[in-house]
């Protein structure tokens, strides 16, 4: 009689087995209007679902998702304003550099320019360096290279000004194009057969920048960006190490390699620093 007085309430009620307990089966109606609706009508009056004990419940879950997103240093949350949603981001921002929204797209193709610069002058400095050592050439060191070619392509102040000039050049349209991106994706002289379809700031693409396609997919897209970035971090710590290594033993990084392998007990940094 119980059941078939109240069976209105809930459809769940009508399929509930003539054996089923009573109280088991309002604690289910319970549970079901409570997680499936906001509110629910019952004899014309709304019950309010909004469970308090679900939000505990829901916060950890959000925690938990939080704690487990990769941060530079373990156990820390890292940057409260850095969401990971950017290529190669774990949280590391000491300073707060980009806490501010607008500082951040800056800072974001700072570091983009500074990876790719430090990336080709990396392998401009091995790749030379590497040559001479393995008999292949006479190559000038990379600290040496610019006082060698001065008179013999042009003079200093004219390879100055023309990178000035060149580098001011480019270094304008890539702001403009951060201002408004897509504004300078075709070439102002050549028009549409220079046009670089690319729609994100600091990723052109297009066969001039992207000759082999390696990005087709935004899936593929991703994985690089983050491969640029650890990749281009990597040269600009290598590139610290270069200029130290330069300005104390007075060779090249292949040969400081080269001296090390050959008696790694007694040609380390600190035999260099005179330790």
């Amino acid at each position: 009689k119980y059941l078939q007085s109240h069976t209105h309430l809930s459809p769940t009620l009508h399929h509930t087995p003539p054996h089923t307990p009573p109280h088991y089966t309002m604690a289910a109606v319970a549970r079901t209007v409570s997680l499936s609706a906001r509110t629910s009508v019952v004899q014309g009056k709304q019950v309010r679902s909004a469970s308090r004990t679900a939000a505990p419940k829901s916060a950890r879950v959000v925690a938990v998702t939080a704690s487990a997103r990769p941060v530079w240093f373990p156990g820390n949350p890292g940057a409260a304003h850095l969401d990971g949603s950017a290529p190669g981001d774990y949280g590391f921002d000491p300073l707060g550099l980009s806490a501010d929204p607008e500082m951040a797209k800056w800072m974001s193709q700072a570091e983009l320019m500074h990876c790719r610069w430090a990336m080709l002058g990396a392998a401009g400095i091995l790749l030379p360096n590497a040559a001479t050592v393995a008999g292949a050439g006479d190559l000038p060191l990379w600290f040496e290279a610019g006082e060698k070619v001065n008179g013999a392509i042009s003079n200093g102040l004219t390879l100055f000004w023309m990178q000035m000039i060149l580098m001011n050049w480019v270094e304008v349209r890539r702001w403009m194009d951060m201002k408004n991106p897509g504004s300078v994706s075709s070439d102002p002289i050549f028009g549409e057969q220079f046009t670089c379809p690319g729609e994100e700031v600091g990723y052109p693409g297009g066969k001039w920048f992207n000759p082999f396609n390696m990005c087709s997919t935004p899936e593929q897209m991703a994985i690089m960006k983050t491969r640029e970035i650890k990749n281009g971090r990597l040269a600009m710590v290598a590139m610290v190490g270069f200029a130290t290594q330069s300005f104390v033993t007075g060779t090249g990084p292949v040969e400081n390699w080269v001296a090390h392998i050959s008696d790694p007990s007694h040609t380390t940094i600190f035999q260099s620093m005179g330790l």
